[in-house]
């Protein structure tokens, strides 16, 4: 199994530490975003949404790159959190992403409905094709429980 990146706009929330953490039966939740990252506070926010059975490591795009090989070890247990597709693009160029998830998406200026939860601007859309191009295998899937949507359906 390939670690699964997952992209959620909300970050860290119950969604992916309960409903995702569970089925997974994840040990490591890797937020990578530089903001984050350069941020204690928020982190400390981020912090306390998290049992204390599971780990949480607030990375940079540059140290994430550095890291993936490790964590690639424990594909398993271990999901990658991006905020937004930016941030995945720049991670993809650093790391030997394999497997992406798209979570919640939210509405916002420029962006438009591909599913209920998924709202994407055509940069974005550009920018997940060029991935799926690439051999990244690209799905859409709000909860573990629904069936992963592939991007070919996505962008329809």
């Amino acid at each position: 199994m390939s670690l699964l990146v997952r992209v959620d706009d909300r970050l860290v929330h119950g969604q992916v530490v309960i409903g995702w953490g569970r089925t997974l039966k994840l040990r490591r939740i890797v937020l990578v975003d530089d903001v984050v990252r350069a941020n204690t506070w928020e982190q400390d926010l981020y912090r306390m949404g998290v049992p204390g059975s599971m780990e949480i490591e607030f990375v940079s795009v540059a140290e994430a790159g550095e890291a993936f090989p490790r964590w690639e070890k424990d594909a398993g247990h271990t999901l990658v959190l991006v905020g937004n597709i930016e941030t995945l693009a720049q991670l993809a160029q650093v790391a030997p992403v394999a497997r992406v998830n798209l979570g919640g998406i939210h509405q916002g200026p420029g962006r438009h409905e591909c599913l209920r939860y998924l709202f994407l601007t055509e940069e974005e859309v550009a920018q997940l094709r060029g991935l799926a191009e690439r051999g990244v295998a690209v799905t859409a899937q709000d909860v573990p429980t629904a069936a992963p949507v592939p991007l070919r359906e996505v962008l329809r």
